[in-house]
């Protein structure tokens, strides 16, 4: 099965106000038995896809069409080729979806935090009233950005994905500071195209992360019911209504270190980092400019 001969009829071109003109050439195949595989045909005219135009070698060929029994003949075969002038965007496209570079999507939105903390000036401290006592169930907004990149790749990275997933980055990363940005998780499907009439089997692989202005580590007031003294754990105590000292009914301003804050300052403010550190960039690179 095979084509025994081919022609080209008159070539067209589109040009539309504001868009790039678009070039089309039809062919008229004949073949030896009307079962021909319809890649056979677009590969022995030389119209596959990304082939550059006979004229206009910046143009590329980014759709091929063929129809069967032409005027209907089942031994003709019509082929139909556009060319384009790629846009910035799509210069780099490869046929193989895997070797095509990444999509980036940045969403900003906003989310609702636990309030710990305020500022006084440029000074962050503990979010108490006048006596020390934390206010319980207040939220503050906050910006987040979540980052979807789309990927394409021969195999799904099992692996990877369950070693980055809630990983937080250990560098400025996309303009976000040291442990702001979290790995949300990495999904995949399977997918299929057909690149000159080849069928291509690959993965389209989505990773999401996940910013955050304040970051992901803990921002916890130093308090507790026990402090260090002299490197004994004791337990905090307070004046009962008779002047004698009882175990005391609420947490107490820690200085950070473990020991009581002197007088009525207000407690210390621990970072806890909970996630492990990775350097995203080489895990997910960085979009184009």
């Amino acid at each position: 099965m095979s084509v025994r001969q081919w022609r080209e009829l008159p070539r067209t071109v589109t040009h539309l106000i504001g868009a790039s003109p678009e070039f089309e050439r039809r062919f008229v195949a004949t073949l030896d038995d009307p079962d021909t595989n319809a890649g056979t045909v677009v590969q022995t005219i030389g119209c596959t896809h990304g082939s550059s135009h006979p004229e206009i070698a910046w143009a590329e060929c980014y759709e091929v069409t063929v129809n069967e029994a032409y005027e209907d003949n089942r031994y003709w075969h019509e082929v139909v080729a556009k060319y384009k002038i790629p846009e910035a965007d799509e210069e780099d496209i490869d046929l193989l979806p895997w070797l095509r570079p990444d999509v980036w999507k940045f969403q900003t939105q906003g989310v609702a935090v636990p309030a710990l903390t305020y500022y006084d000036g440029s000074t962050q401290k503990p979010l108490t009233n006048s006596a020390g006592d934390f206010f319980e169930g207040l939220t503050v907004d906050e910006a987040q950005q979540k980052i979807t990149i789309t990927s394409n790749r021969q195999q799904f990275p099992s692996a990877l994905a369950a070693a980055v997933t809630n990983c937080v980055n250990d560098g400025s990363y996309l303009g976000f500071a040291t442990d702001c940005i979290k790995v949300q998780g990495i999904s995949g499907e399977q997918a299929v195209e057909q690149v000159n009439g080849q069928e291509v089997r690959f993965w389209k692989i989505t990773s999401e992360l996940l910013g955050r202005q304040t970051g992901w580590n803990l921002l916890l007031p130093d308090v507790g019911f026990n402090y260090i003294d002299g490197g004994v754990k004791k337990r905090a105590d307070v004046k009962g209504p008779d002047g004698e000292m009882v175990a005391s009914a609420n947490p107490i301003a820690l200085n950070g270190s473990g020991g009581k804050q002197a007088g009525a300052s207000l407690p210390a403010i621990l970072t806890r980092r909970i996630y492990t550190r990775i350097s995203m960039s080489n895990f997910f690179g960085t979009p184009p400019n």
